[in-house]
C-alpha cells in the first residue's frame, strides 16, 4: 500500500526544555500525526530562510490524536535554533517519512525488548505505546551516565518493566546496554521467545544483530546515519544489505538486524 507523505505547516503547542542539552516539541494539528507509525521520522525546516539549507531529521517520539512529538538533543546550529521556537509558532515539516517498526506478527507470542542507547529512545516510546495493549514490555535503557538518561518515567507509566545501564555506574547495571541484553538473555530465553527492537548508535546496534545471531532471536534496529534530503533523492544515507544498497531515509530506518552487513 502506497504510503502517504504530507508537507505541513504545524504549530508548536509546547517546547518543553529537559535539560540543558534536550528538549521536546509538541505538534500539531497535522496529518502527519495521522499517518505515523512507530520508527517513521519527518524533516524540519527550522528556520524561514535557506540558512540553515538542509532540514533536521527527527524521530517521531510519541503521537496522541492528531498532534505529536519529537525528542532533540542540541548538537548543532540547526537543532540550537530550533530549541528556542516558542509555543504558536509554526514549522515547515514533511513526513512521515521511511519505513517504522513491523511488531505485528506474533507479537501476541514474544515479550518484546525495547533496547535504547542515548537518544535511541525517541522512538521506542512510541513503540512501546503502539505495543502495549497487547502484551507487557521489558526496556532496557542504556546512557554514559544517570544524568544523560531519557525517559525511564514515561515507559514506567506505560507499565513497562525498566531495566538500566549507565557506562559510569551512576544508575543501575554498570557497561553497556548490550552487556545488559547479553546478561538477560539466556536465562530469559528458556522461559518464553521474546524479539528485539532497538534503536541507537552503530556499534551498539551491531552488537545487538550478534546477540540476535547467536540465540536465533528476532531483531530490528532502526539506523542512526546522516540524512541530507530525507525522501531517497540524494543517496547519501545508502547502506549495505544483503539486498544490496539501501537508502536509510526510505527503505529504513528500521531493518531486520539479519539484513545489514555490518
Amino acid at each position: 500500500m502506497k504510503k502517504t507523505v504530507y508537507q505541513e505547516k504545524i504549530k508548536i503547542i509546547i517546547n518543553n526544555k529537559i535539560s540543558a542539552k534536550y528538549f521536546k516539541l509538541a505538534l500539531g494539528p497535522a496529518k502527519i500525526a495521522r499517518q505515523a507509525q512507530a520508527g517513521q521520522f519527518v524533516e524540519i525546516k527550522v528556520s524561514d530562510s535557506d540558512d540553515p539549507f538542509l532540514r533536521r531529521p527527527l524521530g517521531i517520539h510519541r503521537v496522541k490524536g492528531d498532534t505529536f512529538e519529537v525528542l532533540c538533543e542540541i548538537v548543532g546550529r540547526g537543532s540550537e535554533i530550533l530549541s528556542h521556537k516558542k509555543p504558536g509558532e509554526y514549522l515547515d515539516i514533511i513526513g512521515p517519512l521511511g519505513s517504522g517498526f513491523n511488531p505485528a506478527p506474533g507479537t501476541q507470542h514474544q515479550i518484546p525488548v525495547l533496547v535504547a542507547g542515548g537518544m535511541g529512545v525517541a522512538p521506542l516510546v512510541f513503540l512501546a505505546e503502539e505495543i502495549r495493549p497487547q502484551v507487557k514490555t521489558l526496556v532496557l535503557l542504556g546512557a554514559r551516565t544517570r544524568n544523560q538518561l531519557l525517559c525511564e518515567k514515561e515507559f514506567k507509566k506505560m507499565g513497562c518493566d525498566v531495566k538500566i545501564a549507565t557506562d559510569d555506574g551512576s544508575l543501575g547495571f554498570k557497561g553497556k546496554v548490550t552487556d545488559l541484553l547479553k546478561k538477560f538473555v539466556p536465562g530469559a530465553i528458556r522461559h518464553s521467545p521474546f524479539a528485539i527492537y532497538a534503536c541507537g548508535p552503530h556499534p551498539m546496534l551491531k552488537a545487538i544483530a550478534a546477540i540476535s545471531k547467536e540465540y536465533k532471536i528476532p531483531a530490528q534496529v532502526s539506523l542512526e546515519e546522516h540524512m541530507a534530503c530525507g525522501i531517497g533523492a540524494c543517496l547519501g544515507c545508502v547502506v549495505n544489505t544483503r539486498k544490496g544498497m539501501k537508502r536509510v531515509c526510505k527503505e529504513g530506518p528500521v531493518f531486520g538486524a539479519e539484513d545489514i552487513i555490518w
